[in-house]
């Protein structure tokens, strides 16, 4: 097909740009008054609608109507696949109870595992794709989900065989990520040394004989995972070829970035409470920060220092942790509105941070993220809106007009 008549055509990269960093995230390439060609599921190629060519015979033609074309966004932390919610827990909040204190009194992760051990998994797979559809509606075109909220080696495999159905009957890009050390199960309450034994003994085993997944995380943070539980479970992971994803300073400076840049991780996630040791242990590395600001909306959290990050001159992305305790929300346009209003990242900066920088975050950057010949033809196109600050700007509009995903309206 041929687009044509797009007022602006955002996020143009080199195919072989991997992630923005520092000042280069400032800037957003684009071509004004444009055209776009695909074919199959790629871009083939795009220009000022002075020089478009004459569409093909047979070659559908899309008329933009003068909206904006931007790459699908790209959400490289979310937990989209569990059973049920818990807005019990959301009143618990509003009453005043800290995240913390939800988990110690055994709820939140334990009791989203409850719940998922009692679901079927194709109720389980049900449920998931009323999220999936709702996301791609967003403008989301690939999707890191991870398990987690199984605990057990069967739910967390039953959890990774949904992720990989939404793989096989979906046009997102999706990645799967083992998190069996979410939490400790209940059944290994005050023995959090065995339950780390438990992981890597039979679930990381179970996972990579199944060909389940492609990285794993630990929640590596006060009240949970400690430096040495995180440096155990890595090392057996590595064993497997799974590289590391981690959940990292949500609660206190636990060292996580640490270990993760140690361990070779894609990413360090959360990030609410990280300082100048941090950031000196990301210079040089392929580790990318990543901020989680839904998390810190909807829980009234520090937001992670993000300027601080970008301005040391590190690369950032933004995802929505989607989840039904933290985060209930996959609107990656409300996490640019975030990024901007809460954290003082101009609207370039976000847009990068939820674009190109998160596609790098989940490893799928080579295949989307951004506009680039060989590139997934994953967009959308807007309404008519004046710029790109409009978007994060206009922050509960409904902006998108149409959305395709490799090549093909949805």
């Amino acid at each position: 097909m041929i687009i044509k008549n797009i007022a602006s055509i955002l996020g143009i990269t080199s195919p072989a740009k991997s992630r923005l960093e520092g000042v280069e995230m400032a800037s957003v390439a684009s071509i004004d008054d444009a055209w776009l060609r695909t074919g199959g599921e790629t871009i083939t190629d795009f220009g000022p609608m002075a020089e478009m060519p004459a569409p093909a015979e047979g070659e559908e033609v899309i008329d933009a109507c003068g909206g904006m074309l931007f790459p699908s966004f790209c959400d490289s932390h979310t937990h989209i696949v569990y059973a049920g919610s818990r807005e019990g827990e959301f009143v618990d909040k509003i009453a005043g109870l800290s995240y913390e204190e939800i988990a110690e009194r055994g709820g939140g992760i334990l009791n989203s595992a409850d719940l998922l051990a009692a679901t079927s998994e194709d109720e389980l797979y049900r449920q998931a794709m009323s999220r999936v559809d709702e996301i791609i509606a967003m403008g989301t075109g690939a999707v890191e989900i991870k398990s987690g909220y199984g605990l057990s080696t069967d739910s967390e495999l039953k959890m990774l065989r949904v992720i990989a159905r939404i793989a096989e009957s979906t046009p997102l890009v999706v990645r799967a990520t083992f998190l069996g050390a979410h939490a400790v199960a209940r059944e290994y309450y005050g023995r959090q040394d065995e339950y780390v034994d438990h992981i890597i003994t039979d679930m990381l085993p179970a996972v990579a004989a199944q060909g389940v997944a492609q990285y794993v995380d630990v929640f590596c943070d006060k009240g949970f995972f400690t430096v040495r539980d995180t440096e155990r479970i890595l090392d057996a992971a590595a064993r497997y070829g799974l590289r590391p994803k981690i959940h990292a300073n949500e609660l206190a400076r636990s060292g996580g970035v640490q270990v993760g840049v140690a361990k070779g991780a894609l990413s360090v996630d959360h990030l609410e409470r990280i300082g100048s040791q941090e950031i000196e242990a990301l210079y040089g590395s392929a580790t990318i920060p990543t901020m989680l600001p839904g998390a810190s909306f909807f829980l009234g959290m520090p937001y992670g220092p993000a300027r601080q990050v970008i301005d040391a001159g590190l690369p950032l992305a933004l995802a929505s942790d989607y989840n039904p305790g933290s985060s209930p929300s996959g609107s990656m346009k409300m996490v640019m509105s975030l990024g901007s209003i809460k954290m003082k990242l101009t609207p370039e900066e976000a847009f990068n941070a939820v674009t190109i920088n998160g596609a790098y975050a989940m490893g799928v950057e080579s295949e989307t993220g951004s506009i680039a010949p060989g590139k997934l033809a994953s967009f959308f196109i807007t309404r008519p809106i004046p710029s790109l600050a409009f978007f994060p700007y206009a922050y509960t509009a409904p902006l998108i007009a149409r959305t395709f995903l490799r090549g093909r309206e949805v």
